[in-house]
């Protein structure tokens, strides 16, 4: 494995996969599949890097693209998800304080619910987490503010 591309891909597939799955609305084959394209688009050229900012930022804006390009396809065409989504494997079954943050993250908006996930799971600055969700710094910083503030009193 000489080429430096797939040497990052194999470093970030464990990352990459979970970031799949938080954009893919935890459903697996949907990760999988959404993943898989993002790599082929990686190999054949549709999405190249440009050095603008680091490659795992640059590989998590492309798994997420192409997940929205999934579900806008699949909305348009009418056609349901696979199946339903489980609930994350992050989370430890079973323990009460587990399901009220499952319950609390599940009630904020999709951006804030993102920038969580990017920032404190895939150890992403705000900045970079801008960059993956394409939106402004400045609205990244809101939705992150406004997600931690109402986290809080959700889970008080």
């Amino acid at each position: 494995m000489d080429d430096p591309i797939s040497a990052e891909l194999v470093a970030l597939h464990p990352q990459s996969f979970g970031w799949a799955l938080a954009v893919c609305r935890w459903n697996r084959s949907e990760a999988e599949e959404t993943l898989q394209m993002s790599y082929e688009k990686v190999f054949d050229g549709r999405a190249r890097f440009d050095g603008r900012s680091s490659f795992k930022t640059w590989l998590y804006a492309v798994i997420r693209r192409t997940a929205a390009d999934r579900r806008r396809r699949r909305w348009f065409r009418w056609l349901p998800e696979a199946d339903p989504p489980p609930q994350p494997a992050a989370i430890v079954e079973g323990r009460e304080r587990a399901a009220q943050v499952r319950d609390a993250l599940g009630r904020l908006p999709g951006r804030q619910r993102e920038v969580l996930d990017l920032v404190f799971y895939h150890e992403l600055t705000v900045d970079e987490a801008a960059r993956v969700m394409g939106v402004s710094v400045g609205s990244a910083r809101r939705h992150y503010d406004r997600a931690k503030r109402r986290l809080g009193e959700l889970l008080r």
